[in-house]
């Protein structure tokens, strides 16, 4: 349950958003909101604008990590709160720029950090890897400890 809860809330909040910014921002258009910069970009590629011009193959690809996602999670292989909200905000990042790619041909960014111009999707998407990263390790550490007191 908890995974869909998270992927649905970041599919709202990344979707409101980019319509808020189409309809009130023009593009390239810079303003500043609670200290943090935005400036409306459409991106036609995928991050920092690589391979313009394949919004639609990259929005395919999204289906099938999407589908890939969720024969894991049917497998029952992963399990736990962790790996839940991981694939939760990987998923809800991916249906939320793969909705932008199929309907519009290209993304809404508009959020600037160091690393380029990004969205809400993509902000969740590497609070999904992040968390898949800890899970990771968690699982890992957890194998090892029980290794260690079978072996003792």
């Amino acid at each position: 349950m908890l995974f869909y809860v998270i992927a649905i809330l970041v599919i709202v909040m990344d979707q409101l958003s980019k319509y808020l910014i189409r309809a009130y921002i023009d593009i390239n258009e810079t303003f500043t909101l609670w200290g943090i910069q935005f400036t409306h970009i459409e991106n036609s590629g995928m991050a920092g604008g690589l391979f313009p011009g394949y919004a639609r193959l990259f929005g395919v690809v999204a289906v099938f990590f999407v589908i890939g996602v969720l024969y894991f999670r049917r497998t029952g292989e992963m399990k736990g709160v962790l790996i839940d909200c991981s694939f939760g905000f990987l998923v809800g990042g991916a249906i939320g720029n793969g909705i932008d790619r199929f309907l519009f041909g290209q993304v809404t960014d508009f959020i600037i950090r160091s690393g380029g111009i990004l969205n809400l999707a993509d902000h969740a998407i590497e609070v999904g890897v992040l968390l898949l990263i800890i899970y990771g390790v968690v699982s890992w550490v957890k194998s090892k400890v029980r290794f260690s007191c079978r072996s003792t």
